[in-house]
């Protein structure tokens, strides 16, 4: 089977075929990307690698600056060791799963993914040829991590927001500039309300408009007129003056962490919407014992013992991919 190492936080380098997955290193000569979030890409600004359209977008926007090379999904590349195949993952808007297929046989890189997709993404799909090796991030790795349904949580977005306004308060949701930010405009168009977002996260929103998810009515933020309207934000913000001027104003929690009833009082919040953009415990589960790998690796989390129990039981080969080393 393929060797794989782990490098760092997230980078995966398959040393045999000299492929890099959301790797920094220079041990690569082929470098794969599989979103923009900063935690997955290169540290090294001015690599040359692959990406679909929409990161690359982003990366560019968000300061990378080497070659990004567009890769669709579902059209293969093919290098001197293996083919290298996109899919999409429905983390955020042009996330990636890279699966990889040569004579040491196959792997499945997934970055970040979720299934069921987020609704602001090109979907979820696996390859149709098997998978020998399942590279997949834990990031919720306990059964106290089951997500409410897509159409429970949009109710309750739309609720809140809605209820807030009607009692005179400014509604505000706190979620990452990227992906998650989005996601929440997305399903609050429906209101028909004008949102402002941080900045940060506005010069991002014309990539979704561009390929094919509107976000409604908005704007960049502005502390002069930003009471009254939805104002979406990354929490870090607040305690940098972010809405300060509005004295009435509600606040949601927006997070998969918001599962956890105890962060209401640590954040001091008036909602938490356990919404996230990585798949639940029990999905991940679901999603192994559907592919049937030979081994799986788990990544991306502080502890995957709960995890490799429950494929215990199923029979499925398990091993943990720590910050450095090898798989073993």
């Amino acid at each position: 089977m393929v060797r794989i190492r782990k490098a760092g936080h997230h980078g995966i380098l398959l040393p045999e075929l000299k492929i890099g997955l959301d790797y920094s290193g220079s041990k690569a000569e082929h470098y794969f990307v599989s979103h923009a979030h900063a935690d997955h890409m290169p540290r090294n600004r001015k690599l040359t690698v692959y990406a679909t359209p929409p990161t690359a977008r982003f990366m560019k926007l968000r300061g990378f600056g080497g070659e990004v090379i567009e890769l669709e999904f579902g059209k293969p590349l093919e290098t001197e060791n293996a083919r290298i195949t996109l899919y999409p993952a429905g983390h955020i808007l042009g996330s990636a799963m890279t699966f990889v297929e040569s004579e040491l046989g196959s792997v499945l890189y997934t970055g970040d993914y979720r299934t069921p997709p987020a609704p602001a993404t090109e979907g979820f799909q696996l390859p149709e040829n098997s998978i020998d090796q399942f590279i997949t991030e834990a990031t919720f790795s306990l059964p106290i991590y089951k997500w409410k349904s897509e159409e429970e949580l949009s109710a309750q977005i739309h609720n809140f927001a809605s209820t807030s306004l009607k009692e005179g308060y400014t509604p505000i949701f706190t979620a990452y500039n990227l992906g998650k930010a989005q996601e929440l405009m997305y399903i609050l168009k429906e209101l028909n309300h004008p949102i402002q977002i941080h900045g940060a996260g506005f010069k991002l929103c014309g990539v979704y408009e561009e390929f094919g998810f509107p976000l409604g009515d908005y704007e960049t933020y502005n502390r002069e007129t930003c009471e009254g309207k939805i104002l979406i934000t990354p929490s870090s913000a607040l305690g940098t003056g972010f809405a300060s001027s509005v004295k009435k104003k509600r606040i949601a929690y927006c997070s998969g962490w918001a599962a956890n009833e105890s962060r209401q009082t640590q954040l001091t919040v008036d909602e938490l919407i356990p919404i996230s953009d990585h798949l639940d415990f029990f999905e991940l589960i679901d999603l192994c014992e559907k592919i049937q790998p030979k081994k799986v690796w788990i990544t991306h989390t502080p502890n995957p013992k709960v995890v490799q129990y429950y494929l215990d039981q199923l029979g499925i080969t398990s091993g943990f991919l720590d910050l450095e080393g090898d798989g073993q």
